[in-house]
């Protein structure tokens, strides 16, 4: 752990939630006429902060239009970083997906001119009422977090996404959002509520609350028409942006484009565009067209800032396009004014954006990198720092050093079109932790993430892991800046780079699979691997397992490994006679030390890449089953794990893309369809309809997993018609009635009861049929508190000579969860049409 003395230093070392999001990485250097729309933002002292429940949920059109046709301070306050949802691009689920919503909520951010917030609330799946999503959440810990976050935006508007008044009519936590933020409008100004957090904030009053409406919230535009709108504002949101090339709908576009992992690539548009605010609360707008209207956005609210005002209208008149740098000494005689102000709020805020202006007008280029993109504690690195004077303006750097970075020149001038090199020396002290997201270090509950600093409420994430601090000296004025130390690449294909620098444990240990699934009582091997991030010394590695369950050997003993080197070993596992379902993971002794971490690295090119460190560990699980299906065509749909699981209880699984499935498909036992692939492959699910068709007419079984309802009709989903509903039961726990107990899918080869339906997680299925052709069969019924039973999350149906399956059963969470009912559930299914072959298990040694 770091001692106080470490913390402090790091406190220094911590960017800023708005400088890290505006960095990302790259640096873009913002032309003229972008420069001088951040000056006249200068001008505008009003904050609005937009709240709901997750990532995507937000509009970006209205974001875009606060950010940048009023020029507002504003933000997004998304309650969870959508843990709950499902991935169109890649494997990952809960945690690992919230990273990477996080950060596409950060580059949507990075798009539109927003900042981004959260709160500790998890996302635990969809939700039917907030009584449900409010039982889960800790109610009082996601106000306190919206306290603080509204206490240090001190936003003068607050817009909802959802409506306050219309419980269970949509996700429980889209409602939710809506009612905490009414109840928080008033408790962040309440001295009485949260009164620890006044040690360090003032309490703060907003002005005033809206509703960010629509027609769709009423039904119909019909409906839409006919209602009364005296408290609904409008605002045209169309505005065409001369000096970025684009409409405010076109960046809303772009922004929104940034959430791939949930499909919601957008086209632009052009043209007006309306949005209406519903007034709900506090001060009503003195003009429907304008919602900061009534409410002083100029430096006159800020005592001292009448002068600021007439100084900026003077240099907003007189800036010159060709040559911006003839604005730098009014800048700075307007720095040298705000520096006397009393309002630390506002004075920070744009002392910060003018000190970036006029960086920007002198085309100053800081950067700071290091050749490798990870590093262990008790490593010494050097620092590559580049600095670059493109004006014709002269100026001094003074580069800071302190305990960890070490830097020989320190004081340099630059003159016109000039750039140096320096080297550093960063110096990781050897208790530095490895990184990974600040709220996943301790371990929450199913409805909130834990983490006890506070002053980390509402941020995305810490920031960079160390920095190089400098003082920036242009006409006799110093500017501190800051400058990420980044690893910098050249890729043969995207070409240059720029990547987080991540720490990283001195060894690395992970299991290959995050479930063994034993279908009989033969051993299976498990392979550890270990890498070490550092040269190590000779050690050991054992596998903990069970105490029911017996391991061969006991541990390996390995000689010292260079770094970056791996090595697996594989261990031969015993299952008990009886079924069983437990841990196992490895861990690595080195001396007195030992290891235990996994490093998973998240790794897509829309965003930067991220890492997760944690305790290794997976899941053993003797379901007690039998699988006939030794082969196996799986049609990729937008990621899953299944095609694993099938493996693990026997099958041999041939994968595909809907696009290149082979013309003959008699060779396999089961045809199974991925997730959400006739959502993410319509076309290419389309062309596949006549060879499924003649599949399981010819004695082939068709197992299709859940879809949305979106844009799908009755005959997309295979031979025989299918229509989806939005039904889902979210309780993963809600009873389960077998409907055809003794119908072969519940029943062959492996019995099926209501006890293989304990231990789900998140929920049980999602996006039911709810009406289907005559053929098919209802499997089960289920249904949430005080709901109509559902029938459509297993249909089965002969067709010809073999079957047709469809399930909106949630196997793609549950498999990797280690759940032996589905296990067993999914043996079933895919077993169906093989009659009158030898029954093998895992390991093909015949009948069981």
């Amino acid at each position: 752990m770091k001692n106080r003395f470490f913390t402090s230093i790091m406190a220094l070392f911590l960017v800023s939630t708005a400088v890290a999001q505006e960095n990302r990485l790259a640096q873009k250097q913002p032309n003229t006429a972008e420069i001088y729309h951040q000056i006249q933002k200068l001008g505008f002292l009003g904050t609005a902060l937009y709240v709901a429940a997750h990532p995507d949920d937000e509009n970006t059109r209205l974001i875009s239009w606060l950010a940048n046709d009023k020029m507002a301070r504003t933000g997004y306050l998304s309650l969870t970083r959508g843990d709950g949802g499902q991935n169109l691009i890649g494997p990952q689920l809960r945690e690992q997906l919230g990273m990477i919503r996080t950060q596409e909520l950060l580059e949507a951010r990075n798009t539109d001119g927003g900042q981004q917030f959260f709160t500790r609330a998890n996302d635990f799946g969809y939700s039917k009422h907030p009584d449900e999503t409010l039982q889960i959440w800790n109610q009082q810990e996601v106000m306190e977090d919206m306290v603080r976050i509204i206490r240090e935006f001190q936003p003068d508007v607050i817009i909802n996404r959802f409506d306050h008044r219309t419980p269970g009519s949509t996700h429980g936590h889209h409602t939710s959002s809506a009612m905490l933020s009414m109840k928080v409008f008033d408790f962040a100004a309440n001295k009485t509520i949260y009164a620890n957090q006044l040690k360090e904030l003032d309490t703060w009053q907003t002005q005033r609350i809206f509703f960010n409406t629509s027609w769709w919230f009423y039904g119909s535009e019909e409906a839409f028409e006919k209602a009364d709108k005296t408290n609904l504002l409008e605002l045209d949101a169309g505005t065409y942006y001369p000096y970025k090339g684009l409409s405010n709908s076109e960046i809303a576009a772009l922004s929104r484009s940034n959430h791939k992992s949930q499909g919601f690539g957008s086209s632009g548009s052009r043209g007006s565009q309306t949005e209406y605010l519903e007034y709900l609360k506090g001060s009503f707008p003195t003009d429907k067209s304008d919602l900061f209207s009534g409410i002083n956005t100029t430096w006159t609210r800020v005592k001292g800032g009448s002068s600021i005002q007439t100084l900026l209208n003077s240099i907003i008149a007189n800036y010159d396009f060709k040559n911006p740098t003839a604005s730098i000494p009014s800048l700075l005689e307007m720095r040298a004014q705000m520096e006397q102000l009393k309002d630390q709020h506002w004075k920070k805020i744009k002392l910060d954006e003018l000190d970036q202006i006029v960086l920007d007008m002198a085309g100053i280029y800081l950067e700071a990198s290091v050749n490798t993109s990870t590093a262990t504690a008790g490593e010494s690195l050097t620092v590559r720092i580049e600095l670059t004077n493109r004006s014709k303006e002269n100026f001094k750097v003074s580069l800071l050093p302190n305990q960890l970075i070490q830097i020989e020149e320190k004081e340099l001038r630059l003159n016109q079109n000039d750039t140096k090199t320096i080297q550093a020396t960063l110096k990781i002290p050897p208790y530095y932790e490895a990184s990974t997201p600040y709220y996943l270090k301790e371990k929450g509950t199913l409805g909130m993430y834990q983490f006890q600093n506070r002053s980390l409420t509402g941020k995305p994430e810490t920031g960079p892991e160390f920095i190089v601090r400098t003082f920036i000296e242009i006409q006799g004025t110093r500017l501190y800046r800051e400058i990420p130390i980044i690893h910098k690449r050249t890729d043969p294909v995207r070409g240059e780079v720029n990547e987080p620098f991540h720490i990283v444990p001195e060894v690395a240990v992970s299991i290959e699979n995050p479930v063994y699934v034993f279908s009989g009582n033969t051993t299976q091997p498990v392979q550890v691997t270990i890498k070490a991030n550092k040269k190590l010394p000779e050690g050991s590695l054992e596998l903990c397992y069970p105490d029911d369950w017996s391991i061969t050997p006991i541990d390996f003993n390995f000689k010292g490994l260079e770094k970056g080197e791996e090595k697996t070993y594989t261990f031969k596992l015993q299952p008990p006679k009886t079924a069983s379902r437990g841990i196992i993971s490895g861990l690595v002794k080195i001396g007195t030390q030992t290891f235990k971490q996994e490093v998973i690295k998240i790794d897509y090119d829309h965003i930067p890449n991220q890492q997760l460190v944690r305790d290794n560990q997976s899941q053993v699980v003797k379901p007690g089953l039998i699988n006939r299906a030794q082969t196996v065509a799986y049609i990729n749909g937008a990621g899953d794990d299944v095609a694993q699981a099938i493996e693990a209880i026997g099958g041999k699984v041939f994968k595909f893309e809907p696009s290149e499935v082979p013309d003959d498909l008699s060779k396999y036992d089961a045809v199974v369809v991925g997730i959400r692939a006739y959502n993410v492959a319509e076309d290419a699910m389309a062309a596949l309809q006549n060879r499924l068709d003649s599949y399981v007419k010819n004695g082939g079984t068709l197992m299709m997993q859940y879809n949305t309802s979106r844009r799908i009709s009755t005959d997309a989903l295979g031979p025989l018609p299918i229509t989806l509903s939005r039904k889902r039961v979210t309780d993963e726990n809600a009873t389960v009635t077998i409907l055809e107990p003794q119908h072969k899918i519940m029943s062959s080869p492996n019995a099926i009861t209501s006890k293989d339906f304990e231990g789900w997680v998140q929920e049980r299925g999602l996006y039911f049929p709810e009406k289907w052709d005559a053929a098919f069969t209802p499997i089960l019924g289920m249904n949430d508190k005080d709901e109509q039973m559902t029938k459509g999350s297993l249909i089965v149906a002969e067709y010809g000579k073999g079957h047709i399956v469809y399930t909106g059963l949630s196997l793609f969470r549950e498999l990797p969860a280690g759940v032996s009912g589905a296990y067993k559930l999914l043996a079933n299914i895919i077993s169906i049409g093989v009659e009158n072959q030898p029954i093998k298990n895992k390991d093909g040694q015949g009948k069981l």
